[in-house]
């Protein structure tokens, strides 16, 4: 597979574990606004599309649109001094990014998170050098079910569709990848694995070396 391939990664809950610096940015912008905390399970069930879905569904039903813009606000101010508090990076993944960016398989992000702060994690956790593109919910017109940020990676590359491989660890990367008609594989370690058995992805893997082992395969 390694020959010609394009890796693209999901970040939350495929590369990184960031639930808990989610959860107190999202429980401290409820206090901001004077709401009660809610527990991090839910949190974790509103992740992956992106911070305002995040912020709206935090917030709850009733919230104004002048709230929630306020909301979205102090999240992402908070978040972004935050961010790096407790996130990890889940096991194996530095292990199997090595393997094949010293492969030089090419390798991007594509993650429905803002761009500067995804940069920002990747670079803390020493990682950026892996990965010359890193493309947020921000970067394009559409987010992530929207294939143009595959799209868009294909085109740099110019890699085919059977070459290109979406990594991730909820549904929205498999319908992401079956827009941009290329093979998903996805992670059972993440937020939201149970998310898989409505849209099961092609490959499913428990660590990322594995992932690896199947890409650098003779």
């Amino acid at each position: 597979m390694a020959q010609s391939a394009l890796l693209i990664f999901d970040l939350d809950g495929t590369l990184i574990d960031s639930r808990l610096d989610l959860a107190h940015a999202v429980n401290n912008t409820r206090a901001f606004m004077g709401l009660p905390p809610i527990e991090h399970e839910d949190v974790y069930s509103y992740v992956g599309n992106g911070a305002p879905v995040l912020i709206r569904k935090a917030m709850g039903a009733g919230t104004s649109e002048e709230e929630l813009a306020r909301a979205l606000e102090f999240f992402l101010a908070y978040y972004r001094d935050h961010m790096l508090d407790y996130t990890v990076l889940y096991p194996g993944v530095r292990e199997a990014l090595d393997r094949l960016h010293e492969a030089r398989v090419p390798m991007a992000v594509l993650t429905n998170k803002p761009v500067r702060i995804s940069q920002a994690i990747m670079d803390g956790l020493g990682l950026g050098g892996h990965f010359p593109h890193v493309y947020g919910g921000n970067s394009f017109e559409k987010k992530k079910p929207d294939p143009i940020g595959i799209d868009t990676l294909r085109a740099t590359y110019r890699v085919g569709r059977g070459r290109t491989v979406m990594v991730g660890d909820s549904s929205v990367d498999v319908l992401t990848a079956r827009n941009a008609g290329v093979p998903v594989c996805g992670v059972t370690y993440g937020f939201q694995p149970e998310s898989f058995e409505l849209h099961p992805p092609d490959l499913l893997v428990d660590r990322l070396e594995q992932f690896a082992d199947w890409v650098l395969a003779p």
